[in-house]
């Protein structure tokens, strides 16, 4: 649509496109907020009171203002490239729809609002509500514009996922720290499903037999290619089990049992990125994959169960010990670290 006829579309029209840049369906993501609601509340279950309930009311409306007013600006700064593509050209702002001034409002609006609200929760909890926003502006501006540097896409917007998750943990207590080894973990299984959507895109587009087409829609797709991202989905998840299970022996080995449970919800989003038209290409749609959902919701009920259920002979099954004749005092406390459940605030403050 050329400029002259943007401008003759109806008021109706185009507040209805500024309300879909803003891409609300897409605040399914924020169900990456819950671990880190969770987790503090299987230390401290006292944490758990009505307060906290109009609390994370709250924090879920910041959360969506600020991933809002990131998807407005990756929105407005794409439709050059979106036009390209032979889906994305039908979004609002590649078909004309939206005017620009006006989203560049509704973009620092949103932001506005949500750091705002975030306030009133904890200083901490805004901060992390401002950090997510910036990244949105390092992912979509230039001159950095890490969305066309390969490799650092991938790395710079599923650091998303650990900031959600301190967002969900500051919502609930400033009090305690969470496990560098879990905010790692949390960073990697989103680079895991990150690159299986740039996988699943790319390798639909060489398909069909336009690789030009890949390098024009998505600078980064220039020196892409599917095997290589299958290699970094294969880092990726190697990285993200291996903090898992740093943070699952230190803190809380019962979770080991439900690794089953995430190891096939892995597999399961594998084996999707293959079809054609993917839901991975858009997470957002994920919902109509019923095996995939029904898996993902095993997966969290199983791992939120066992954050709150105490098996000391399974502990007592992983650790390494000694003879009791052979062991002295010292060593056996050092084999024997404590656990989350088990630890005091300030021991897991200090952790």
């Amino acid at each position: 649509m050329s400029q002259s006829e943007s401008t003759r579309v109806p008021f109706g029209e185009r507040l209805r496109a500024h309300l879909a840049i803003a891409r609300l369906d897409h605040s399914i993501k924020n169900l990456f907020v819950l671990p880190g609601v969770i987790v503090p509340l299987s230390v401290d279950p006292s944490l758990f009171n009505l307060h906290l309930i109009k609390t994370l009311i709250l924090a879920f409306v910041a959360i969506t203002l600020v991933a809002c007013s990131n998807y407005v600006i990756n929105e407005v700064l794409d439709a050059p490239f979106d036009r390209l593509h032979p889906i994305k050209k039908n979004r609002p702002a590649a078909r004309g729809l939206v005017s620009i001034p006006a989203a560049y409002v509704q973009w620092l609006l949103m932001m506005a609002a949500g750091v705002a609200i975030g306030l009133t929760i904890s200083k901490m909890f805004a901060l992390m509500a401002l950090i997510l926003w910036i990244m949105g502006c390092i992912y979509n501006f230039p001159p950095i514009r890490s969305k066309d540097v390969p490799y650092l896409d991938v790395l710079t917007e599923s650091i998303n996922n650990p900031l959600r998750m301190l967002l969900g943990w500051y919502a609930v207590t400033s009090v305690l720290i969470p496990p560098v080894s879990l905010l790692i973990a949390y960073w990697m299984i989103g680079c895991y499903f990150m690159a299986l959507k740039r996988f699943s895109e790319l390798n639909e587009l060489h398909k069909s037999g336009d690789h030009a087409l890949a390098g024009s829609y998505r600078a980064s797709f220039k020196r892409y290619t599917p095997e290589s991202l299958l290699v970094s989905v294969l880092f990726y998840a190697s990285t993200a089990m291996l903090f898992l299970g740093a943070f699952i022996i230190r803190y809380r080995i019962e979770l080991i049992l439900g690794f089953p449970f995430v190891a096939f919800t892995m597999a399961i989003y594998l084996k999707l990125s293959f079809k054609p038209e993917s839901a991975v290409q858009n997470p957002e749609k994920l919902y109509r994959e019923p095996l995939l959902m029904a898996s993902f919701a095993a997966t969290v009920i199983v791992m939120g169960l066992l954050l709150f259920i105490r098996m000391p002979r399974l502990e007592q099954f992983f650790m390494p010990t000694l003879p009791p004749s052979s062991a002295p005092a010292s060593t056996s406390s050092k084999l024997h670290p404590p656990s989350l459940h088990a630890a005091s605030l300030p021991e897991i403050a200090q952790a």
